[in-house]
C-alpha cells in the first residue's frame, strides 16, 4: 500500500467489493482486456495518428518495460504533463501496467505549478512534449529538476535534447510485468483546492474503475461509442466520467482533440462518428453559436455538461442549435457523481444536478454545527462511497478539516436536496473561481499578484460570465508612492513571469483605494463581486 495512501475502513471495503462495485481488476488489466476482445478495432485518434487496441497495448507495455529499465517501480510517482495526443493514453497505461502511479498535471500548468506537484507528490519521473503552444517544456523540466531533485528522470515525446525521449521506451523489448493490486493506487488527480498548495487525490485501481463504468451506465457508452475528449485529458471529467480512459476500458473508442474550439472538433464529431463529451456551459454555447454558421449533425449525441449552472435559456439554445442530448453533471475529482437521466424531463437538466451514480454514494447536507438539515435547505453537501477518497495523499493536517471522524469528505460546495433525491447545487464555501474550464484557487493568485512592488492588498473573485463560466476579476489597492497605478496587462505579465499557468490571469482590473472588510476584518468578497454585478450607474 502507497505511504501516504489513507484506505477505506476493512468493513466498507468488504462491503463495496460483496456488492460488486470493486472487482479486483487493475486498470491496466481491464485495457488489456479490451485489447483481447477487439485486438483490431481502432482504440484511439488524434491529430498525427490512429491505433489499434493492439498496438496501443503493445506501446504501452514497451513504455512500462523502458520505464522499469530506468528504474521506475511499482508505486513510484511519474507527473504525466502531456496534452491530448495518444502517447498520453499509452504512457498512462503503461504505468499502469508497471504499477507505477501518474500525477496528472494539466498541459497549461508551468513552473510554480509543477515545482510543487513534484514536491507533494515525491515524483521521481516527468513525462512532457517537447514544445506545445509556443511553449518549451524541456525549459520547464530543467528548471523544476533544480528545485525537486529527487526528479530523476525525464522523458520527453519529441526532440528530447538531452532527456530521454519516449520514441526510445516504446522501442524497449517487452519483460515480464509486475503483479499489480487493484486495491492500491492506480493515479494522483489533482483537486481545485482554496490554497495554491496542490491537493492530490488518490484513486484506486478499484474505485476509479467502478467511476467509469458507472459514467458509461448512465450515460449509455459501450463498446460501439466515440468519446471526444475536448478538453484535456488529465481533467477527472475527460479521462473517466466515462472519459477517455473509461472508453478504452469499456471498449469503446477514444478522439482526443488537441483543443475544444468548434472549428477543430466540428469535424472530428462527424468524421469519428462521436457519440459522447462533456462541456462546460461557456463551451456548449460557444458550440451552439458555432452552428449556426458551421451546421454539424449531433443528433442522438449526449452532451454531459458541468462545472457551473446551466441555465433554462442556455439549455434551450444549445438543444436547439445542436440537436443533442444533455445532461447535467456535478463532479468532483475526489469522488462523488451526481447526473440527471437521459430519460428525465428536460426541465431537470437546468433545474438540478441529478441523482448519484452509485446506490452506495451517502450524502448529507448539514448546517455550520455539522447537524443534517431538512430536505430542500441548503447546507455544505458531504459525501462518502465506494469511489469518495477517505482522506488526501499524505496531507494528515488538511484531511482533519476535510473529512468528519466518520469518513464523510466534506465538499465546501452549499447544496440542497429535492424531495425526488435530486441535488441542486447552490454555490460554493470555497474561494474557487471556474474560469476558461478549469478551476482557479482565488488565495492563490493573490498570492503571485502581492508580489508586485506597485500592489499593497488585493483580492481576486469571480463573477458569471457566459463566455469564461466566470470572468477573473483583481482588486488592487497601490503601494504609496509608486507613480501610476499599474495596468491589467503589467500585471497579467508579472504573475506570468512568476511561472503561473495562462488560464489563472485575470481578465480584469479594479484600482480601489481600500478593500471592504468584514466586521471580523476579513476582506469582503461579497461586496466586492456585488460591485461589479450591479448595473452601471446604481
Amino acid at each position: 500500500m502507497l505511504d501516504g495512501f489513507v484506505p477505506w475502513p476493512p468493513e466498507l471495503a468488504e462491503r463495496y467489493r460483496s456488492a460488486g462495485y470493486w472487482k479486483g481488476v487493475a486498470l491496466g488489466q481491464l485495457v488489456a482486456e479490451s485489447a483481447r476482445r477487439h485486438p483490431d478495432k481502432i482504440a484511439a485518434v488524434d491529430a498525427t495518428r490512429r491505433v489499434t487496441y493492439t498496438q496501443l497495448l503493445d506501446e504501452a507495455d514497451r513504455i512500462a518495460a523502458g520505464l522499469a529499465g530506468l528504474g521506475v517501480g511499482s508505486g513510484d510517482r511519474v507527473m504525466l504533463h502531456l496534452p491530448n495526443v495518444i502517447e498520453f493514453l499509452t504512457t498512462m497505461v503503461g504505468l499502469f501496467r508497471l504499477g507505477a502511479v501518474p500525477v496528472m498535471a494539466l498541459p497549461g500548468h508551468r513552473r510554480d505549478e509543477i515545482t510543487q506537484l513534484a514536491i507533494a507528490s515525491g515524483a521521481v519521473g516527468y513525462v512532457g512534449p517537447d514544445r506545445f503552444q509556443g511553449f518549451d517544456f524541456r525549459v520547464l523540466a530543467r528548471e523544476v529538476q533544480t528545485d525537486a531533485p529527487h526528479l530523476k528522470h525525464v522523458v520527453i515525446v519529441g526532440d528530447a535534447a538531452e532527456f530521454t525521449a519516449l520514441a526510445d521506451l516504446a522501442k524497449s523489448e517487452i519483460r515480464d510485468l509486475p503483479p499489480v493490486d487493484a486495491a492500491d493506487v492506480a493515479l494522483l488527480l489533482l483537486s481545485g483546492g482554496t490554497t495554491g498548495v496542490p491537493k492530490l487525490i488518490p484513486r484506486t485501481h478499484d474505485d476509479y474503475a467502478y467511476n467509469m463504468f458507472a459514467c458509461a451506465e448512465v450515460v449509455e457508452f459501450a463498446e460501439d461509442s466515440v468519446y471526444l475528449a475536448a478538453n484535456p485529458v488529465p481533467h477527472n471529467a475527460a479521462l473517466g466520467c466515462p472519459g477517455a480512459l473509461g472508453a478504452l476500458v469499456v471498449g469503446g473508442k477514444a478522439v482526443l482533440a488537441g483543443n475544444p474550439s468548434p472549428e477543430l472538433v466540428f469535424p472530428l464529431i462527424t468524421n469519428e462518428g462521436v457519440t459522447h463529451t462533456a462541456l462546460v456551459p461557456a463551451l456548449a454555447l460557444l458550440w451552439a453559436e458555432t452552428a449556426h454558421t458551421s451546421p454539424v449533425d449531433m443528433t442522438g449525441m449526449v452532451i454531459q455538461v458541468g462545472s457551473s449552472k446551466f441555465s433554462a435559456t442556455a439549455v434551450d439554445r444549445v438543444r436547439t442549435s445542436l440537436g443533442c442530448r444533455l445532461m447535467n453533471v456535478y463532479g468532483i475529482g475526489e469522488g462523488l457523481i451526481t447526473s440527471t437521466r437521459l430519460s428525465d424531463p428536460i426541465e431537470l437538466v437546468y433545474t438540478c444536478e441529478g441523482r448519484p451514480i452509485c446506490p452506495e454514494d451517502e450524502i448529507r447536507v448539514v448546517d455550520a454545527e455539522g447537524n443534517d438539515v431538512p430536505t430542500g435547505v441548503t447546507g455544505e453537501l458531504l459525501t462518502r462511497g465506494p469511489y469518495t477518497i477517505r482522506g488526501y495523499f499524505a496531507a494528515p493536517e488538511v484531511n482533519r478539516r476535510s473529512f468528519t471522524a466518520d469518513g464523510f469528505y466534506r465538499s465546501g460546495d452549499l447544496a440542497r436536496l429535492t424531495d425526488d433525491g435530486n441535488l441542486v447545487i447552490e454555490g460554493r464555501l470555497k474561494d474557487i473561481i471556474h474560469h476558461l474550464g478549469e478551476k482557479v484557487s482565488a488565495e492563490e493568485v493573490e498570492s503571485h499578484v502581492l508580489t508586485h512592488s506597485q500592489i499593497r492588498d488585493t483580492a481576486v473573485v469571480g463573477v458569471p460570465d457566459e463566455q469564461r463560466d466566470e470572468r477573473l476579476c483583481v482588486f488592487v489597492v497601490q503601494a504609496a508612492d509608486t507613480g501610476a497605478p499599474p495596468t491589467l496587462r503589467a500585471i497579467r505579465e508579472h504573475i506570468r513571469g512568476r511561472g503561473l499557468a495562462s488560464y489563472k490571469l485575470p481578465d480584469e482590473l479594479i484600482v480601489v483605494p481600500d478593500l471592504p472588510r468584514t466586521p471580523v476584518g476579513k476582506v469582503d468578497k461579497n461586496a466586492l463581486r456585488a460591485r461589479l454585478t450591479q448595473p452601471q450607474g446604481s
